[in-house]
């Protein structure tokens, strides 16, 4: 039985990415091939030697960290006094990046980080990452964001304000039933 009444067709649902797709895939096959290494090199040279790899990873991490932060305030203080604003680049992220990936335990992230503490990779991860970064801006385009949700303030007959958010799901919605009027 029918009552006229037109049946809510469900909105498209937006796309997933890729990578947020094999991201939980991908952490899951690091974290057992870091395990499966640990073992094999534990197996090989020993467990104390395993352990001692790990903490002068820790160690040569933390310093790492501690330097490039360094860098980074000294950076940022020089710009201050002179008026200006730090300078792109300097490696000071890539630096704590790597800093970060030698504290992890595991042998492949340690390789990883201590590829990232040399400068010609820093300039060619940085170049790409910029590259990347400014397409995906470009592609986002402008208010596309902004569109998503629209700031309102109802006002009530009773004078009262109530502050909310109007999101649309289809262009085009109109309400069934008259409501009050919103003001930006």
């Amino acid at each position: 039985m029918t009552t006229g009444a037109p049946t809510p067709t469900s909105p498209a649902r937006p796309r997933r990415s890729r990578l947020r797709g094999f991201l939980p895939l991908a952490v899951a096959a690091w974290l057992v091939l870091e395990i499966w290494l640990l073992t094999v090199v534990a197996g090989e040279a020993g467990g104390l030697t395993v352990f001692l790899l790990l903490v002068a990873g820790l160690v040569l991490g933390s310093v790492v960290v501690k330097r490039a932060g360094r860098r980074a305030f000294q950076a940022l203080n020089e710009a201050l006094q002179r008026g200006g604003t730090p300078e792109r680049g300097g490696g000071n992220g890539l630096m704590m990046l790597g800093g970060l990936l030698i504290m992890l335990p595991g042998l492949i992230s340690d390789a990883v980080g201590l590829l990232l503490l040399i400068p010609p990779v820093q300039k060619v991860v940085s170049r790409y990452a910029e590259r990347t970064f400014d397409r995906k801006l470009r592609e986002a385009g402008a208010g596309s964001f902004g569109d998503a949700f629209q700031q309102a303030r109802m006002h009530r007959p009773d004078g009262k304000v109530v502050q909310g958010e109007v999101i649309r799901e289809r262009p085009g919605d109109e309400p069934e039933e008259p409501r009050p009027p919103l003001t930006r």
